[in-house]
């Protein structure tokens, strides 16, 4: 939980519920004010996938629609936003412009007879991140019941609704039983890593019928077949967890670039 919801057992209600629905939503956070503000520092509001305050209150209408831009726009990218409203002349003074984005705060014009200046921090709270389990063999059994242990949504078809920067994988565990249109399902989702549980000879007979197909050689030779990594599994569990672990390590990997 984060110190957004500590602070408001109402906010942390809706939170929740957004959670529970894996619907991502993002805190906005009044961090500094000046001159004249219907809201202070401290204000805060709960804002849906689209920008839209669901809970809390930031003050008038002069906030609305610079928030709503930078919701959207931290929920698509994953990374908080820091903006500041502020009149046209104030803005003019700093030697910047509505929309431009300065060591890390994006500046908004405030239109308002007010005439006061904001500053908003809005932080994204997206779902676990994804992970598609193609099949209904064993281990694709057993990959979806140990995945949310390790912080992962398991899902048997590709679907994603948010829109948003949520982190998404694909492990095709069908095992004989419609291997080629579950890979053709795969290759065409927009998902960071794709793998294929079943050996490399085998995957390699596949991924001669996909060229066939049309699909471009790069974008097969991606595909981590097998999946998993080499730990001596044998049992379908043993199996589910070499993949997570190395789910768990793809993951790892993409904080790090983001860090960077």
């Amino acid at each position: 939980m984060t110190p957004a919801e500590i602070q408001s057992a109402d906010l942390a209600d809706v939170a929740q519920k957004l959670r529970a629905n894996d619907e991502p939503f993002a805190f906005a956070t009044i961090v500094r004010t000046a001159g004249a503000t219907a809201a202070k520092p401290g204000a805060k509001a709960l804002l849906g996938a689209d920008g839209t305050i669901l809970h809390g209150w930031l003050g008038g209408g002069c906030t609305r629609g610079a928030v709503k831009r930078a919701a959207v726009d931290a929920l698509h990218s994953g990374k908080p936003q820091l903006v500041s409203v502020a009149p046209e002349d104030l803005l003019e003074e700093r030697g910047v412009a509505a929309g431009d984005e300065v060591d890390g705060t994006k500046f908004a014009r405030n239109g308002c007879p007010s005439r006061g200046t904001v500053d908003i921090f809005i932080e994204p709270c997206l779902p676990m991140p994804q992970l598609v389990v193609l099949g209904g063999s064993p281990v694709a059994e057993a990959l979806i019941r140990i995945a949310p242990q390790f912080h992962w949504t398991p899902a048997a078809e590709i679907a994603d609704r948010s829109g948003t920067a949520r982190q998404k994988v694909v492990v095709i565990a069908t095992q004989g039983q419609g291997d080629m249109n579950a890979l053709t399902e795969a290759l065409r989702a927009d998902a960071q890593h794709v793998a294929f549980v079943g050996s490399k000879r085998k995957f390699a007979t596949l991924a001669d019928k996909l060229e066939a197909a049309g699909f471009d050689r790069s974008t097969i030779d991606a595909v981590k077949a097998p999946a998993g990594l080499d730990i001596g599994a044998v049992t379908p569990e043993e199996i589910a967890l070499s993949i997570l672990a190395e789910l768990v390590s793809v993951r790892r990997r993409s904080v790090k670039a983001d860090a960077v």
